[in-house]
């Protein structure tokens, strides 16, 4: 925060505090010190107001809330670039974060939460480190680190893939075998641990609007052997023709798609994430696509990871009968 902003929330904050505190003084001293059954003149559906002074416990109330106000800004941050007298706040300097999961004094949001992530880690690291050493297929067969697997999806991926790991719309199904970037167990812990950017670019300038339906006709029967809707008007076969100039590069002579560009398995319905409908087909492919999948290292780690990408292999690969 610079000296200018600095200042000004340090002139705000404490300007409203002396404006509140002059408030409640001379609201109070102007009052009387007698209660009366006199009113203050004026009703509202055909209640009226005593002209009573405040309760002293409400004004004592209003003093110790401005007392607290002033103690708090002098121990904690809330002037500015003022941090507080208190230790633990050295990371608001200069806007640089340090790190306090060491045991020193002081509080803050950050260092207590530093503090409960390396206890964490000092309780169950060497849990996790030993999961880390085991190839993810065989992670996936031990049910004790599925279980954790399937905590830690719940925590951060259910947000996105669901409970269940069946998607929403734009996220895909974790637990069926049809897999954008791949399904295999290392490949699984790569899109979760550095994250995956999809872009399917928009074609209407390039195609215009009857070939975005041409197209999508052509995806809708050739590629996944369905019915155009009643009325539609598409000419598959120029779709194909379309397809094989603009779309193989990414998907393929075929349609299967390109593991390792993102580009989905167009001959498979549950691969269209975002519908596979001939309205849904059309909107994709006029205006394009683009999802992220944000990367998990940082927060996560590689062990956390190796166990999470364990759970998620073995949603489309349960354990064999008997196993």
């Amino acid at each position: 925060m610079t000296t200018l902003w600095s200042l000004y929330v340090s002139v705000l904050t404490l300007g409203t505090l002396v404006g509140l505190t002059w408030l409640l003084l001379s609201t109070r001293k102007g009052q009387r010190e007698d209660t009366t059954e006199d009113t203050v003149g004026h009703a509202f559906d055909g209640i009226e107001e005593y002209d009573n002074p405040l309760p002293k416990w409400w004004f004592w109330l209003f003093v110790a809330t401005l007392v607290f106000a002033v103690g708090y800004l002098v121990l904690y941050p809330g002037l500015g670039n003022w941090r507080g007298i208190l230790p633990g706040y050295a990371y608001l300097d200069n806007d640089k974060r340090t790190e306090f999961a060491t045991g020193d004094s002081g509080w803050s949001g950050v260092h207590e939460w530093e503090k409960e992530m390396a206890r964490a880690n000092a309780r169950f690291g060497p849990l996790y480190a030993r999961y880390a050493a085991m190839p993810v297929e065989a992670v996936a067969q031990d049910p004790k680190a599925v279980q954790m697997g399937a905590r830690l999806f719940a925590s951060n991926c259910s947000v996105c893939h669901g409970s269940d790991a069946k998607g929403a719309f734009g996220f895909p199904n974790l637990t069926d075998d049809v897999w954008r970037w791949g399904g295999e167990p290392e490949t699984i812990k790569a899109s979760i641990l550095n994250g995956r950017h999809g872009v399917m670019p928009g074609w209407a300038a390039v195609i215009g609007d009857q070939g975005v339906a041409d197209v999508a006709a052509f995806v809708l029967t050739g590629l996944n052997g369905r019915r155009l809707p009643e009325g539609a008007n598409a000419d598959a076969d120029n779709g194909q023709k379309l397809f094989a100039t603009n779309c193989v590069a990414c998907h393929g002579a075929e349609g299967k798609g390109t593991p390792m560009l993102g580009a989905p398995d167009l001959t498979r319905p549950a691969a269209f994430i975002y519908g596979s409908s001939f309205a849904q087909l059309q909107q994709t492919i006029r205006y394009g696509r683009q999802g992220q999948m944000p990367a998990q290292a940082q927060l996560q780690g590689n062990d956390k990871v190796h166990v999470l990408a364990a759970y998620v292999y073995s949603l489309s690969h349960p354990p064999k009968d008997g196993e």
